[in-house]
């Protein structure tokens, strides 16, 4: 048996035993569904800039188009096309606010994972759990896919493809197909496919449910079968566009950019695309005859096509725009799904949210009016008056309020509040508001240019055949 499969199997028994208690097996989807013969057809590569504290350490190891940036440790590993990053680590001396309390750091936050899998995933930094406000860890994690951890503690969780956990701390707890958690601490939790739960425990409680039978054209996994459905052809199908970028430890520039936006080496931009002042377009990032307008960002794994995004945007990990114009300050969530086409194309005005992993399949031409809230699954204008709710309404409830398969109950006002806070932070540490005149609002799309990147390469035959060699990166020790 090779080594990379030992690791993998070691991998499975450490999560199944974590979802004991739930009595969930994890093997039927992983084994077979994850191809460790990729693993040797790639370099990892890993990120160094005097920006962010260097601290990389891989042990038993396999990485694969990697790119991890900021301290890091991982220990049993297997990642395959990860992100990891580290940019908003916090620093030692930095004090974290958590309710009413302040925390002061007394070492520099970092990142843990321990006996992961992981597999073409982003895990993004900075913890919110006041129990570990230095550490950002995710032990015996098999997340998989295309699926997002982002701001909190894991604890041998099983996430399905396209799951997104955001600023949450779980312990352990397997995450249904398509589904986007954000939430407290969640203990012994089945969440099924298609879940959208975002929770502030005495705030707002926001809960969708997509109906299965309308979920599973788009996004299905059982076990035993690989991920199907519209979702995952249409990843598939811009797969060779990825594979010639990495493919090539160098590529030579073809799009020229403002000197205060940021364009990544390994995302992908076709013909007829403009990318306009302090924008950040992201590792694995696929954008085609598309205009991005100031300070707009298009995030790790998102697609853009013949979209025309007019400025201050935020497309979140992994969504997907096709045929659709947006007006300023559109937010897109994580995994959704925006699919216009030209004969029933997609408006979004100024000021909405699209909540993560929405699917809009336009059926018809659909305008989303400025200052809107969507969810759900819309493929015309009906299902768009029963799948969304103005800001202003949503600001006036302070019970409960239910449209269709949506729940929401306590106060719309910080619900709403809570969002724009976060879309502001989201476009000022991505640098939207930089200056000229002011180096105290430079973001990613600023620092990036000055990331060097490095390869490493796997042993590409015997027992250890797509395994990458122990490494150990430290900074230089200071004088």
């Amino acid at each position: 048996m090779l080594e990379i499969e030992k690791i993998f199997k070691k991998i499975i028994q450490r999560v199944n035993i974590n979802l004991r208690d739930l009595g969930f097996d994890v093997s039927p989807f992983v084994i077979g569904h994850v191809e460790l013969e990729q693993m040797n057809k790639f370099y990892a590569f890993y990120g160094i800039t005097s920006d962010i504290p260097l601290n990389l350490k891989f042990t038993h190891s396999s990485l694969a188009g990697s790119y991890f940036l900021g301290k890091c440790q991982v220990t049993n590993s297997l990642l395959y096309k990860s992100d990891i990053r580290g940019d908003e680590l916090k620093r030692k001396g930095c004090t974290f606010q958590y309710k009413n309390y302040s925390i002061e750091l007394t070492e520099d936050e970092l990142f843990d994972i321990s006996t992961s899998a992981l597999i073409k995933t982003l895990v993004h930094n900075f913890s919110h759990d006041p129990e570990s406000p230095e550490r950002f860890f995710i032990k015996n994690t098999l997340s998989l896919d295309y699926a997002n951890i982002h701001g909190s503690p894991c604890d041998g969780c099983f996430l399905g493809p396209f799951a997104t956990i955001d600023l949450t701390s779980m312990r352990d707890c397997a995450i249904g197909t398509y589904s986007y958690v954000q939430a407290g601490e969640i203990n012994h939790l089945d969440v099924q496919p298609g879940t959208i739960w975002v929770n502030s425990p005495g705030h707002f409680n926001f809960f969708y449910q997509f109906p299965a039978d309308k979920l599973e054209p788009y996004i299905h996994h059982i076990a035993g079968n690989k991920p199907q459905g519209l979702l995952v052809d249409f990843i598939d199908s811009h797969k060779e566009s990825f594979n010639k970028v990495f493919d090539t430890a160098n590529v030579e520039d073809t799009l020229q950019v403002p000197e205060t936006a940021s364009l990544d080496r390994y995302a992908v931009v076709q013909p007829e695309t403009e990318i306009c002042e302090n924008v950040l377009v992201a590792q694995r990032a696929y954008l085609e005859n598309s205009y991005m307008g100031p300070g707009s960002n298009a995030q790790e794994n998102c697609f853009i096509i013949n979209s025309h995004l007019q400025g201050c945007n935020v497309t979140a990990h992994g969504a997907k725009i096709i045929e659709a114009d947006l007006q300023q300050n559109v937010f897109v969530g994580f995994n959704s799904f925006l699919h216009g086409t030209p004969d029933s194309r997609l408006s979004v005005g100024k000021g909405s949210i699209i909540m993560p992993h929405t699917i809009i399949d336009c059926k018809e031409p659909i305008e989303i009016p400025a200052e809107t809230l969507v969810w759900g699954l819309i493929t015309t204008l009906d299902e768009l008056e029963d799948n969304s709710i103005s800001l202003e309404n949503l600001s006036l409830v302070n019970t409960s309020i239910q449209k269709k398969n949506m729940h929401f109950e306590g106060r719309g006002a910080a619900f709403v509040d809570a969002f724009n806070h976060r879309i502001c932070h989201i476009l000022e540490v991505n640098g939207a508001f930089f200056h000229q005149h002011n180096n105290n609002v430079k973001g990613h799309a600023q620092n990036n240019r000055k990331l060097s990147l490095n390869n490493i390469q796997p042993f590409l035959f015997g027992e250890l055949q797509g395994v990458y060699p122990n490494i150990t990166i430290l900074p230089p020790r200071e004088p």
